[in-house]
């Protein structure tokens, strides 16, 4: 006879799942807006049972009080602010604040903050020497796994910052010192252009973007600082879920931060705005003809796919895409580019939000959509885009693995189901 599951919830907020003629109570875990996970980490030992969830998509990793998102109702909060009340208004350093110690700065507080960046901000000489080293046509992204991880080499006195509080907030406030200055270095590298020293008097974004390009004006740095806010964390991502398990192993901070970085790197994940522009030059080559290709989308049996369109989280028009939406027109218009990239891009947007196919699918133009414009409008290279998402995620990743050390989570280790060969005999090689 087969075994059959059923589920039924307790009012001592426990389910019971009936296996067979045996049934195993479990708790019920919830959260601040009511979403409830089942507690299955005692279901082996109770009944020799595991779960199977295939990439995670339905399996609560931890519990967290960094980022809120309700994908069906468009809500995106950090520590309950909710993302349009953070960028516009708040500064990247604040939001760093707010995500490493879960309320807003004062001003005090941030002046202190600020002063840490500061004084972090200048990465050892040797750096540039790695950087150096690197094959010329080696990924920016690529370049900063190795970066990062050279961290260690230079500061092995911070390898133990598990457990100590002084070295620990050191490790973390060197790499979110440094990281502007790494991304800067590696454009410049790629490009063939000299190095230019931090100045980090000038403020966290206009610093960075005085190393980019050698000059940092004023509206620029405010779309790049809202960018940078939307990017700051995304809950359980790809990449935050790898910190986090790659850290659960007590590993240093830097190595942990590379890994997520390496995470970041796939076309699934951060490196999905390059896709945006790829398919607008693409479409530029065909002709341009931003009609033929809307069409070419809504054609179930055309393998085109509309990129930076559509959420798998969010089932609404994304909240980050509404505001940097804002921005990028505002950029455009300084910048008076004459650009058929970008009018592509705006063609297709207005086609996305106006035609009922896409609204009624709600296939709205995300987040990866405006910021690959944004960049491109910069003049920053498509290659570079991730390793632009990773300046910006880089906050969110150190107060996740932060949270998890405070947590006390064990080292992360799934579980599987065995699907291969059942025990067999060793065959002699002249046997075989």
């Amino acid at each position: 006879m087969a075994n059959t599951i059923e589920l039924q919830e307790s009012e001592s907020e426990k389910v019971e799942v009936k296996i067979g003629d045996k049934t195993i109570k479990l708790p019920v875990h919830t959260g601040t807006y009511q979403e409830k996970g089942i507690d299955i980490s005692k279901l082996r030992a109770q009944s020799g049972y595991i779960t199977l969830d295939v990439g995670f998509k339905n399996t609560g990793s931890t519990q967290s009080t960094i980022t809120f998102i309700d994908g069906e109702q468009g809500i995106l909060q950090h520590r309950g602010y909710p993302i349009e009340e953070l960028a516009g208004k708040a500064s990247f350093e604040e939001v760093i604040y707010l995500l490493l110690h879960d309320d807003l700065p004062n001003e005090a507080q941030l002046s202190e903050l600020k002063a840490r960046l500061e004084q972090y901000a200048r990465p050892e000489a040797g750096v540039r020497d790695i950087l150096n080293a690197l094959p010329d046509d080696t990924h920016p992204m690529g370049m900063m796994c190795v970066l990062l991880s050279s961290l260690s080499g230079f500061y092995p006195h911070l390898m133990d910052s598990w457990s100590d509080q002084a070295k620990r907030e050191e490790a973390m406030y060197r790499l979110l010192g440094q990281m502007p200055a790494l991304v800067a270095y590696i454009y410049r590298r790629k490009a063939g252009l000299p190095y230019i020293d931090p100045r980090p008097e000038l403020g966290y974004v206009a610093n960075f973007l005085n190393m980019m390009f050698g000059e940092a004006k004023e509206e620029i740095v405010e779309a790049l600082d809202t960018l940078l806010i939307l990017h700051a964390d995304h809950e359980q991502n790809c990449s935050a879920s790898t910190v986090r398990f790659v850290g659960s192993s007590h590993v240093n901070l830097f190595a942990a931060i590379s890994a997520g970085n390496a995470a970041l790197w796939g076309p699934l994940h951060g490196g999905a705005n390059q896709k945006v522009l790829e398919m607008l030059e693409a479409i530029k080559a065909d002709g341009g003809d931003t009609s033929k290709y809307i069409a070419k989308a809504k054609d179930k049996s055309d393998p085109f796919r509309l990129m930076g369109f559509g959420h798998r989280v969010y089932k609404n028009y994304a909240p980050r895409a509404k505001v940097i939406k804002k921005y990028t027109d505002k950029v455009l218009d300084m910048l008076n580019m004459d650009d058929p990239i970008l009018d592509i891009a705006k063609g297709l947007e207005q086609a996305a939000l106006q035609d009922e196919y896409f609204v009624a699918r709600k296939l709205f133009p995300n987040v990866d959509f405006y910021s690959g414009i944004i960049y491109r409008a910069l003049g920053i290279p498509v290659e570079m885009f991730t390793v632009m998402f990773a300046l910006g995620r880089l906050p969110g990743w150190i107060a996740q693995w932060q949270e998890m050390r405070q947590n006390g989570e064990p080292i992360g280790r799934p579980r599987q189901i065995y699907t291969g060969h059942s025990t067999r005999k060793y065959v002699p090689l002249n046997e075989r």
